[in-house]
């Protein structure tokens, strides 16, 4: 899941993340755009950024309806907003380019269909189920398709390409492919493999109304060779503003999934998040302190933020006292959205928190 910010502190360490409209917006010159020095290829090679150009309407949307909507298959609505390389502006005016195989996991040339790219000398094509967005003055942008399938090889998590242009730019980019969390195919192996440009390409779905939602933002430059802004960018510990939070599996103690081990990435990582963390030297006044102030933004946020405390003490890592501690402190605050979790320390490989 990707993250908003980390900070870090004496004892304790807090990790804010992402758990992560139509509008009739022509290509302009967007407010705050980043020029670029013409002799620069931004993102490095790019074989075949020209096709972003083959069949581009005149006319561009913040939302677009691929020709998958109309196929037999999981119907899909990717939406989210690009954001600069803070990871907070919101980057109006920006073209997203997106094609994707259909749910045959082939790349398809249909005649009929306008937006369809046939192939050129070569046999490359981007087939038929591709589109354009153009984000709005809020950064926001609206992708319905179908879900993709992988390739008949199944060599290759399914994956959606897309491709950032710029005002100010001299050339388009490619970010990381657009996968999904709960795809088989996307294993370690696969997960290691991602590098994170635009920050990650990782959907995770959920269902509103029958219909398959994935909130998910892309930060521009990030990852990005020869970006103009990241020379500007001072690089935090952990995880960057856009990139995944690993998943694992702390043991709750309070709260609504007590007594399990639900991951918090993979259960809620959809909105935003906080992980609290705190270690060897813990402060409980400070403490509560925080866990007060979290319990009331989430109840004020309701399902748009997740907070949870995950106490990894490796010199109170078997005591039973531990545990009752935490409940009492729970019943103490009267918190009712706040959990409670423990990991037997931060090195700690069964539950995979590894900080």
């Amino acid at each position: 899941m990707p993250f908003k910010r980390v900070t870090f502190y004496p004892v304790i360490a807090i990790l804010l993340f992402i758990l992560n409209a139509c509008g009739g917006n022509h290509q302009s010159t967007a407010q705050g755009a980043v020029a670029a020095d013409p002799a620069t290829v931004i993102g490095g090679p790019f074989e075949n950024a020209g096709f972003i150009d083959i069949k581009k309407p005149a006319e561009i949307n913040a939302t677009d309806t691929s020709p998958g909507w109309k196929l037999n298959g999981e119907k899909l609505l990717i939406r989210g907003k690009v954001l600069r390389r803070d990871g907070k502006t919101a980057a109006p005016g920006v073209l997203v380019y997106y094609y994707q195989t259909d749910t045959d996991g082939r790349y398809l040339h249909h005649p009929a269909e306008p937006r369809s790219m046939p192939p050129n000398k070569a046999g490359q094509t981007h087939g038929y189920i591709r589109g354009w967005v153009l984000t709005d003055s809020a950064g926001s942008y609206s992708v319905f398709t179908v879900r993709p399938a992988p390739y008949p090889t199944h060599d290759e998590p399914a994956h959606i390409h897309v491709t950032i242009q710029e005002p100010g730019l001299g050339n388009p980019y490619y970010i990381d492919e657009f996968v999904f969390d709960d795809d088989p195919l996307l294993d370690g192996s696969a997960r290691r493999k991602l590098q994170n440009r635009g920050g990650s390409g990782i959907l995770r779905p959920h269902l509103e109304n029958g219909l398959l939602v994935a909130e998910h933002n892309i930060i521009l430059g990030l990852n990005v060779p020869g970006y103009p802004e990241a020379a500007k960018q001072v690089r935090i510990p952990g995880p960057q503003v856009g990139e995944d939070q690993p998943s694992f599996s702390p043991f709750h103690v309070y709260g609504p999934d007590k007594g399990s081990t639900a991951c918090p990435v993979c259960k809620y990582g959809r909105y935003d998040g906080i992980l609290y963390f705190v270690g060897n030297r813990p402060d409980w006044t400070e403490i509560k302190q925080w866990l007060r102030f979290l319990e009331t933004q989430s109840e004020s946020r309701g399902k748009h933020l997740k907070c949870y405390f995950i106490y990894g003490n490796s010199l109170d890592a078997v005591s039973a006292g531990r545990n009752r501690k935490l409940t009492s402190m729970g019943s103490e605050l009267n918190l009712n959205h706040v959990a409670l979790t423990v990991v037997p320390s931060f090195r700690d490989e069964g539950s995979d928190v590894h900080l």
